[in-house]
């Protein structure tokens, strides 16, 4: 009886937080296909609802010249391409090095800046950055600030804490036998990493690949800080403010954008959630 009681009090948890979770997207879909009267007189229910309203509103979206949805479906591709590549490659060199030399100091300390840069809240850091990323661009004549370069080495620093501390568990599971062959082959280190260590890392790499994609796709405020509301570059979260005026909103435009914004995480997520959570788990036991 205790059992079945424990059973029942766990399933609506599970169903609270579930709701929970996907109240904000059973709200985003559904007001995608009403108009903006509708959605502001009764945001939770289905009238005013209907297929030709969203395709009037998809329309309305793609159309205008103010969001520039391709363009900035295009830069978001550029720069969540670029910077899940970097991450993967840089983030799996650095942890394979501190795993190696793990009974050194210097990789010690190494590692466990790169684990304190995970607690630092990022609103402490957003004025810091943005003067010394200008700063920066100033120093060596690039722009770091309102362009894609800016932007890509900034998630390198944010999300290369994360990636090297989940790739730097999963090596330690592997063999430094491995290693050791390859040495008496006469395998340089580089030639080892590429031919024996990369291939052996591929099912963690596309853990924290779909996890830092998810959080690159989706990002708006260090993107609205680093390529501002009205920069050259915009991304699908930045661009979706063009809809929000000082004194209108238009609620079935922004909804509609934010529906697309995340659709493509959403279905990456659903086919790939299996291979996330086997990553993890491996990458932290390990």
């Amino acid at each position: 009886m205790k059992k079945r009681t424990k059973k029942i009090i766990a399933a609506l948890i599970g169903t609270v937080i579930a709701v929970y979770t996907l109240l904000p997207f059973y709200l985003v879909l559904l007001n995608a296909f009403k108009k903006a009267n509708d959605i502001v007189a009764n945001p939770v229910s289905f009238a005013g609802a209907s297929l030709s309203q969203f395709v009037t509103n998809l329309s309305s979206v793609v159309n205008n010249s103010n969001f520039s949805y391709w363009y900035a479906f295009a830069c978001s591709i550029i720069i969540t391409f670029v910077s899940l590549a970097l991450l993967a490659l840089l983030g799996a060199m650095a942890a394979w090095v501190i795993c190696r030399n793990n009974k050194k100091k210097w990789a010690n300390v190494i590692y466990m800046i790169f684990i304190a840069s995970m607690v630092i809240p990022f609103q402490v850091v957003m004025l810091p950055l943005i003067s010394t990323f200008r700063d920066v661009g100033n120093f060596i004549g690039v722009s770091m600030l309102q362009s894609i370069p800016g932007i890509v080495f900034a998630y390198l620093g944010f999300g290369g804490a994360m990636t090297v501390f989940i790739l730097n568990g999963f090596i330690k599971g592997i063999p430094y036998g491995l290693e050791e062959a390859a040495a008496i082959d006469g395998c340089s280190p580089e030639r080892t990493f590429f031919t024996i260590i990369l291939p052996l890392l591929k099912p963690v790499i596309t853990t924290v690949t779909i996890l830092n994609g998810m959080w690159i796709w989706n990002d708006y405020l260090l993107p609205s800080l680093m390529l501002g509301q009205n920069g050259k570059v915009k991304t699908l979260p930045v661009a979706v403010q063009a809809f929000v005026g000082s004194y209108v909103k238009q609620w079935d435009l922004i909804l509609t954008a934010a529906l697309l914004a995340i659709i493509p995480m959403i279905v990456i997520f659903v086919f790939a959630q299996k291979q996330i959570m086997g990553g993890m788990v491996e990458g932290a036991i390990k």
